[in-house]
């Protein structure tokens, strides 16, 4: 009987000590989960740098080599709000005592030599449809750093920043539409 008893008590002790672990287990994370988050609010920061230094250099390569006035004055826009907003986020940056990349990334060095090597139409389209992809992307990230970000000044700079990038976005949808098949907006032909 008494060695049953003893039995028993061990089964229900193991039994209980994954219920117990599981418990710690998912208590952890919580912790973790405010460091997690100032974490993400610095690589926010640190991506948002790395993709604003990139707009710009590929914004000055549009204004050069693109061949439809629409994408060049694509290319001057991204130059214009992405190094105001760099400039911003530098500012930001040094109060939090954060480090910013001063060069682009090695995906973007990638993206800006396949470029280079394009012209015209092939140019245009190239840009664009990369504009328009990045774009989705960026729109994506700061709505939910403006909304999610656990640092107040970093979430308002994202909520600042955010309707420029949606226009950005409309922009490129627009001017992607418009180098889609041609590189040029399409001219219409007078009726006979």
């Amino acid at each position: 009987m008494r060695q049953s008893v003893l039995t028993t008590a061990v089964v229900l002790a193991l039994g209980a000590a994954p219920a117990f672990a599981a418990q710690k287990t998912t208590a952890a994370p919580h912790k973790q989960t405010s460091t997690a988050k100032a974490a993400n609010d610095n690589t926010f920061v640190t991506k948002a740098a790395e993709g604003g230094l990139a707009e710009v250099e590929l914004g000055k390569l549009a204004t050069e080599k693109a061949s439809s006035d629409q994408v060049k004055q694509f290319g001057q826009r991204m130059v214009d709000d992405h190094s105001k907003a760099n400039d911003e986020l530098k500012t930001l940056a040094q109060q939090k005592n954060i480090t910013l990349p001063t060069s682009i990334s090695a995906k973007d060095k990638a993206e800006r030599d396949r470029l280079m090597k394009l012209s015209g139409a092939a140019f245009d389209r190239a840009y664009m449809s990369a504009m328009l992809s990045d774009h989705k992307k960026d729109v994506s990230e700061f709505r939910v750093e403006s909304t999610s970000g656990k640092d107040a000044d970093i979430k308002a700079f994202a909520a600042k920043t955010l309707p420029t990038l949606e226009e950005h976005l409309k922009l490129a949808q627009d001017a992607n539409k418009a180098v889609g098949t041609s590189g040029t907006m399409p001219k219409k032909t007078p009726k006979k």
